[in-house]
């Protein structure tokens, strides 16, 4: 019989219960092993089915031991109560969570990540420039041209932020990151994406998510 399991919560809400254990000390490891892989996610995901959102992780044992309510801290440095479900359950640890957001690539026409994008894409050589335009980020390597589409206009601007601040940890000079593009320029991108075949309607949308779906 399962006495812990991992708890992925949405908005201070149980969102799905990541696995079952029966010692502490397997899902104690478990749960640092999530934890540290989160630490590491580069570009992550703050906006789901068009609403804001923020993910923690949770250690929970099932049992009724637990005496009194578990607060967490929201954004705004508001207590919000962690909403359980089960009178049966007690929350032993709890941490923020990233998950790796996903965003769309262009060329091949399916979601890849940050790290996907950088080994797939930011590995060869030469120079690379990254734009933003619109809800899309523009990759220039010389004369070839790739593209990528994200949620809306600030998450396109947030990937630059996330991607040029890790490349600044690393030491890593070899791209350089455009995110006030200029009128001029963006009229200069459009046209050449226009000429390499990329639908028009789509270059000019500035978002890809919509509203609220139940």
């Amino acid at each position: 019989m399962e006495n812990y399991i991992v708890v992925l919560f949405k908005n201070k809400t149980k969102k799905r219960i990541i696995k079952k254990f029966i010692t502490y000390k397997r899902a104690q490891q478990f749960y640092s092993k999530l934890k540290k892989q989160s630490e590491e996610v580069l570009f992550d995901k703050i906006i789901e089915n068009a609403e804001d959102c923020n993910f923690e992780l949770g250690l929970v044992e099932l049992s009724s031991k637990q005496l009194f309510p578990i607060y967490l801290t929201d954004e705004m440095g508001r207590n919000v109560k962690v909403k359980l479900e089960d009178d049966n359950m007690t929350l032993v640890e709890v941490s923020v969570y990233k998950i790796e957001e996903e965003f769309f690539d262009q060329q091949t026409n399916k979601k890849i990540t940050t790290s996907q994008f950088i080994s797939l894409y930011l590995n060869k050589d030469g120079v690379k420039m990254i734009s933003s335009l619109h809800n899309k980020i523009v990759l220039q390597n010389d004369d070839d041209y790739k593209l990528f589409s994200f949620k809306n206009v600030n998450e396109s601007i947030r990937f630059i932020d996330c991607l040029s601040l890790h490349f600044f940890k690393i030491k890593r000079g070899d791209c350089l990151f455009v995110k006030d593009t200029s009128t001029a320029q963006k009229k200069y991108l459009l046209g050449i994406l226009e000429n390499k075949g990329y639908d028009k309607k789509m270059l000019y949308r500035k978002f890809t998510t919509y509203s609220h779906r139940e």
